[in-house]
């Protein structure tokens, strides 16, 4: 079968230098685009290119009024023929700008074809812009659908954080502490550096555009040159996106109840505070902070606790100075036994392993990345936020008739 690869981020020059370094490193390799800019007239175009240029192009049309839901439909029959066609030896899918990878990435699997890898290509001297920029997609020319309510930040933030593999290009402009904000906010990816400025293959007309739990147990080999020689050593960019990648495990890592978060970390002006405690949050005192905390670091992520809401976990994903907080399903401590068999175990060993004798796996742990952090000030905010002694003491009968707070910002 023919191993894919996927290659997303808002950072088009990096993507672009990134692609061009796997056409050359991999010998029958193509690569495969749809770029959505031309969505306002109903459909998206399609190229097929390879290390010598522009091998096909072609149109699909919109979904629904959806240019990310024709790129899902026509993934995968496009694939299948490059599968077939006797002479590719690896597809790469190059994303467009806001094209999220773990969407893709599952339609890939989805469709019988095995994924070798998944990279974010990222300059480093785009991070922090870019995770400031809460600017909606739509202002910016980079909305996937009509109704694309997503912003530049966080939709950075997940193509960031979903791969396990960062392609780095050697941007100038970057200094140590861009760099070191890069390695606290995904601090488990493997990075790899990638020169900047390659060239694309189709010329000046192409379309514009720690151990890692998203590792499968084991990778395809790497396409053999025609003739049956024995490859060549891959290059570094080649052997980290063709490592294999599994996406139920991708998909574990990024749910709030068992994501690897970042750890505790302070280096180069930058700096990550983790913050865990196992009493829940006072609804109105934490609502009426909520615009301080968001605005208090570049990147914050978590789950969180409240005490009128004792068996919800609500998951917290602010960048760009907006935040998002939604339930994610309830506390396992809250269940039924017989509703544990249907928890997946890698939730159940989760929990397992911050179990607390009487709130069980309840608790805050929420984590905050940035140049410049206020570690001592967004503490005491955040234990501001908490429930007194005196409230605490009161009990959970007391906890549930609490104002409701959050409830506007949940659509309850």
């Amino acid at each position: 079968m023919l191993p894919v690869v996927i290659v997303g981020g808002l950072h088009a020059d990096a993507r672009r230098s990134t692609v061009a370094r796997l056409l050359a490193d991999v010998p029958g390799a193509v690569v495969l685009h749809h770029d959505l800019t031309t969505a306002a007239s109903g459909t998206v175009v399609r190229t097929v290119r390879d290390a010598t240029g522009l091998r096909s192009a072609g149109e699909a049309p919109l979904v629904d009024d959806c240019a990310c839901c024709a790129l899902r439909e026509d993934l995968v029959p496009e694939l299948r023929r490059l599968a077939g066609d006797g002479a590719t030896r690896l597809a790469v899918v190059e994303l467009w700008d806001s094209v999220e990878p773990r969407p893709m990435a599952e339609v890939v699997v989805a469709g019988g074809l095995p994924l070798a890898g998944v990279v974010t290509a990222v300059d480093p001297a785009l991070l922090l812009p870019c995770l400031g920029n809460g600017d909606d997609l739509a202002e910016r020319g980079l909305a996937a659908a009509a109704d694309d309510r997503r912003t530049v930040a966080d939709t950075f933030a997940r193509q960031l954080e979903y791969a396990p593999v960062l392609a780095v290009v050697d941007s100038p402009e970057a200094d140590d502490e861009d760099r070191e904000l890069l390695r606290q906010l995904h601090p488990t990816a493997r990075r790899v550096p990638v020169p900047s400025g390659a060239s694309d293959p189709a010329g000046p007309g192409a379309p514009e555009s720690a151990p890692s739990p998203a590792r499968a147990p084991s990778a395809p080999a790497p396409p053999t040159p025609a003739g049956g020689r024995s490859p060549a050593a891959p290059s570094p960019l080649a052997a980290a996106v063709l490592a294999g990648f599994d996406v139920e495990a991708a998909a574990a890592a990024q749910h709030p109840a068992c994501a690897l978060l970042p750890a505790e970390a302070d280096a180069h002006g930058v700096s990550t505070l983790v913050w865990h405690r196992r009493r829940p949050f006072h609804p109105e005192r934490l609502y009426r902070a909520l615009e301080d905390l968001t605005c208090a670091a570049a990147r914050s992520r978590g789950r969180f606790w409240l005490a009128d809401r004792p068996d919800t976990l609500l998951h917290w994903d602010a960048a760009g100075g907006a935040l998002c907080v939604e339930p994610a399903g309830p506390w396992l401590a809250s269940l039924s036994d017989a509703a544990w068999d249907g928890v997946p175990p890698v939730r159940r060993a989760a929990a397992a392993l911050d179990w607390h004798p009487e709130h069980g796996d309840r608790g805050q742990h929420l984590v905050f990345t940035s140049p410049g952090l206020d570690r001592e000030g967004l503490t005491r905010l955040l234990e501001s936020c908490l429930l007194t002694d005196a409230e605490y003491a009161a009990g959970r009968d007391a906890w549930k008739r609490l104002p409701p707070a959050f409830d506007p910002l949940l659509e309850v």
